[in-house]
């Protein structure tokens, strides 16, 4: 998938919802060998998102 997924601030359940649908998404197709490359790569987008979320509350 190519968009972005965007959480609340709040982060829901709602969210974690979206974020388990996406993952699923991404991964449906994927060998074992893809998705332990997939979970195992550090995601740095995720960093700034939090960083960004967290800046937003204060």
């Amino acid at each position: 998938m190519a968009y972005t997924l965007e959480i609340s601030p709040d982060f829901t359940i709602e969210d974690i919802h979206k974020i388990r649908e996406h993952n699923y998404e991404v991964t449906k197709y994927m060998t074992m060998e893809e998705k332990l490359l997939y979970y195992n790569t550090p995601r740095t987008d995720a960093e700034e998102q939090i960083k960004r979320l967290r800046a937003g509350r204060n």
